[in-house]
This record gives C-alpha cells, sequence and structure tokens, in this order.
C-alpha cells in the first residue's frame, strides 16, 4: 500500500493530466457528432477484425478434424473404387467388357487403413516416421506406406497403438522401381543428404531415359501395387565408360509438410509369402 501512494505521489501530474484527456475525449465523442461517428467507426473496425481473427483461429484448429475425416473418407472411396473395379474384371472373364486397359488394377487386393503422422524426422541418415495406428487397427510389419498415390514408406514396427515407418528417405531401404514410360525397372537410393531427393540406380546406359520422366512402383513385391508415383527425374547424367545412369529423383511425397497418410494392406500376403517359403523348404 506504501509503495502504491509513494507511486501515486510521484506520478500525480502524470496521471492527472492522463485523467483529463480521456475525460475530455469521452465528451468530445459524446457530445459533438462528428468525432463521436468517427471514434464508433473505429471501434467497430476494431471488434470486427478481432471477431474476423478469432474465427480464423477456430478456422485453423478445426482443420485438423476435418483432414483427418478427409483421409478417411479418402481410404473408403479407394476401397469402393477397387470392389468395383474387381466385379468388373470378374465380368470382364466373361467377356462382358470389351475395353480393359482402364482396369489393370482391378486384382490388387489391398485394404487401405488411414493414419495420422505423430513424429516425423527428415534431417538424419536414419529417418523414420510414427503413425498412430497399430495392430489393433491391422497393421503388420512390411506393409506399404502411400500419401494419396505417392510412396512414403514401409512399416518396419508395430506395437498395438503405433507403427514406425521407415520412409524412402532412410539409406537403408530401396523401393523397387520402374521407368513409367519404358517400364525399366531399377531401385531407389537416398545418400542421406536432401529429403527431397532419391537415387534412380540400374538404368542401363542403352535405356532412353530423360529430365521430366515419371518413376512409379513396380510391383515386383507385395508392399506396393504397381504405378504408385515415386518421383519425377531431375537431373540425368550419363558416365563415360560408365554402365549405368546418374539419375537423380524429386520425390513426389513433401516429407517435411506430410500429417496425413494410408497403410496398404495386402490382402493375399500370407498365401503369397507362404507359396515363396515352401520356394525354399
Amino acid at each position: 500500500m506504501r509503495n502504491l501512494l509513494q507511486f501515486i505521489g510521484k506520478n500525480i501530474h502524470l496521471l492527472l493530466f492522463i485523467a483529463l484527456e480521456v475525460v475530455a475525449f469521452l465528451l468530445i465523442t459524446h457530445n459533438v457528432a462528428y468525432p463521436r461517428s468517427t471514434t464508433l467507426s473505429a471501434a467497430n473496425r476494431i471488434v470486427a477484425g478481432m471477431n474476423e481473427a478469432g474465427d480464423n483461429i477456430v478456422e485453423y484448429f478445426r482443420l485438423r478434424k476435418d483432414n483427418e475425416q478427409l483421409n478417411n473418407e479418402v481410404c473408403l472411396l479407394r476401397e469402393q473404387i477397387q470392389l468395383l473395379e474387381n466385379q468388373i474384371e470378374k465380368q470382364n472373364e466373361y467377356g462382358l467388357v470389351c475395353d480393359t486397359a482402364q482396369y489393370e488394377y482391378a486384382h490388387l487386393g489391398y485394404r487401405i487403413i488411414p493414419a495420422k503422422v505423430v513424429d516425423i524426422t527428415t534431417g538424419q541418415e536414419h529417418n523414420y516416421l510414427t503413425l498412430n495406428k497399430g495392430t489393433r487397427d491391422g497393421l503388420k510389419q512390411g506393409m506399404g506406406v502411400v500419401c494419396g498415390n505417392n510412396v512414403v514408406g514401409v512399416v518396419s514396427r508395430v506395437n498395438e497403438y503405433f507403427a514406425l515407418v521407415v520412409p524412402i528417405i532412410h539409406t537403408n531401404i530401396n523401393i523397387s522401381a520402374r521407368v513409367k514410360k519404358n517400364g525399366q525397372l531399377g531401385f531407389t537410393h537416398w545418400e542421406g543428404h536432401n529429403p527431397r531427393y532419391v537415387n534412380l540406380m540400374e538404368i542401363g546406359r542403352h535405356i532412353m531415359v530423360e529430365k521430366g520422366d515419371s518413376v512409379i512402383t513396380s510391383g515386383m513385391t507385395a508392399t506396393f501395387p504397381e504405378g504408385m508415383m515415386i518421383g519425377i527425374m531431375d537431373k540425368v547424367k550419363l558416365n563415360e565408360g560408365g554402365n549405368y545412369y546418374d539419375i537423380r529423383l524429386r520425390l513426389c511425397t513433401d516429407f517435411r509438410r506430410l500429417r496425413y497418410v494410408q497403410v496398404l494392406n495386402y490382402v493375399y500376403s500370407t498365401e503369397l509369402n507362404q507359396l515363396t517359403d515352401e520356394q525354399y523348404d
């Protein structure tokens, strides 16, 4: 209390001046038309601006829920499309459909599980993603992970509630790939530097490739169906005396903005693995 009285005593003139200014301002704006209208307009603009800012903040936080809902709807729609394609494929087997080109992926047999990225690294040699889905949601080791039609990585470890994913930007993972325009097989390799680029390996010098060519998954494994986008050729160089091109791909997946993904569960994986194991018995 003593400190407050000392403060008022030292600043009495300043406080009195401020009080008189406030009283004068209120009298002017209350009794004179033009200042009153100007003040009301300014106050309305301030209140409107605050309301708009508040609405924008609320809208931003709603985006998270909207994105999760959209991700779930995308997965549901893709599964429905696959079911319809499977029905068309069966009809085609009996000669009821003539054009088979648009139904080439009808027999893929993948179940799609939506998930959210809850943790991610992009600046290490051994990067990883953590998903908010686990074994109780049907996730298993070896499943492919995509974002839309773009490759993300492969599930490496799973517990009941979470899954760890090894992304394509990991020095120990190679994704079987194919040059879209000519079908040439290769594989991707990340050198541990820029998370926007990987290298495409073992494309022979006799193959015609150029900057701008698309690279997709090969379909040679059950992890990914054929045709998922990996990247676009950003640099193509033929070393003199070498047998292969040096090719750099700009990835279609931007890992620094990755939030929602889909996990691909190949429904025939058990039968395929059983057949493969019998081959080596």
